[in-house]
């Protein structure tokens, strides 16, 4: 009974991360700009960086506007961040009801990848924000190997314990 418990706290928890994504991705742009804040806390200018430019999803990220260049780095640090969480918690949930790793990692991590993609669909519906499939295949996939890896990292602990 105390496993059936824990599956279903974990899939509770899994559902409530994804709801969370989920809303954060439906709210338009405006609603999310870190800019103004990042000038409230430093002042910076064209300047103030090391120039860096490259192309992302066929937008110029340039460090000569270091409001949008801090602001790009936390937002797809976030992405990451989330998707190891999201990950995590799939895995769990998996292992939980007795899924054996050797099956609960691809489905983990096929679980996570195509929330990614739906993900990046559905914000291209919202005002201000784009779906970009570069942000699954880069920041999104690295983020759920770190998931998989921690997840592979907690395993073996508790098998060698």
């Amino acid at each position: 009974m105390k496993k059936k418990q824990s599956a279903l706290v974990l899939a509770g928890l899994c559902i409530l991360f994804m709801a969370a994504m989920f809303l954060f991705s439906n709210q338009p742009y405006k609603e999310q700009d870190m800019r103004p804040e990042l000038k409230k806390l430093v002042h910076l200018d064209a300047n103030t960086l090391p120039k860096i430019e490259f192309y992302y999803g066929g937008a110029l990220v340039t460090s000569t506007l270091p409001y949008d260049f801090i602001e790009f780095w936390i937002r797809k640090s976030c992405h990451v961040a989330e998707y190891a969480v999201c990950t995590l918690l799939i895995l769990l949930t998996l292992r939980t009801v007795l899924v054996p790793v050797r099956f609960a990692v691809p489905a983990g991590f096929l679980a996570s990848f195509l929330y990614a993609n739906l993900d990046e669909w559905h914000q291209s519906f919202v005002s201000g924000r784009t779906g970009h499939f570069i942000d699954v295949i880069t920041f999104d996939s690295f983020g759920i190997m770190i998931g998989v890896c921690l997840f592979l990292w907690f395993a073996r602990r508790k098998k060698s314990r």
